[in-house]
């Protein structure tokens, strides 16, 4: 059934491009936006870069959370979606893996942008990002699916989001920036480990409880 579900989600979107093409866009403004107003010595941007693409990627992410639910809003499908014999803790794996697919695949087209305008060398080690970029994203797409789902219903659900999901996401942020910088600048593991051990409690934390209470906030 999970599968069903991310598989109708990718096909809405194969169909309308309208998710990616709405994140990618906004991503390479913003970073245009950025590589045109900062006049800094190459260290002064390496020392921003980390904040600047999380910063990115947050706001990417607020898009493809604001989308997600809305298409079922548009089409009026949720409450076949909803009143369907399945498992809601089911819905909400969708749509977390169907965010995480999206995130993932904007975030390719996005982050050798980012690194190319900006003049930032890849770092050295990219097994590390990637793991960092992975697990944040998983976070993010677990607290904002929980998040999306329950406030979808509400008129005003596209000011509401953000406005619940930036506190709650931020200890999740700080840890992701703090590890990004220190991988740029090619420390070692033990370095930033605890910063990765946040990300993974934060992200475990965060999925475990949207599989659990997502059945009860999404109720009529």
């Amino acid at each position: 059934m999970v599968k069903s579900l991310v598989l109708k989600d990718l096909l809405i979107e194969f169909k309308s491009k309208e998710i990616i093409t709405s994140m990618v866009s906004f991503g390479v403004s913003v970073i245009l936006l950025f590589s045109f107003s900062f006049r800094a010595s190459p260290a002064q941007i390496n020392f921003f870069a980390p904040g600047l693409l999380w910063m990115i990627f947050i706001f990417i992410s607020i898009i493809l959370l604001n989308r997600i639910y809305n298409l079922e809003m548009e089409n009026k499908s949720y409450e076949i979606l909803f009143s369907s014999p399945i498992d809601k803790s089911n819905i909400y794996l969708s749509k977390c893996i169907s965010s995480l697919i999206f995130l993932i695949f904007s975030q390719i087209i996005v982050t050798p942008i980012f690194f190319l305008f900006l003049q930032i060398n890849y770092p050295e080690n990219l097994f590390y990002f990637l793991m960092i970029i992975f697990f944040v994203d998983l976070g993010i797409c677990s607290l904002g699916s929980i998040i999306s789902g329950s406030i979808m219903k509400i008129r005003a659900n596209e000011i509401l989001l953000p406005i619940l999901f930036f506190p709650m996401i931020t200890p999740l942020i700080i840890s992701a920036v703090k590890s990004t910088d220190l991988i740029f600048n090619n420390h070692p593991f033990i370095d930033w480990k605890i910063w990765f051990q946040l990300i993974l409690s934060f992200s475990i934390v965060f999925f475990s409880s949207g599989f659990l209470l997502y059945p009860y906030v999404t109720n009529e």
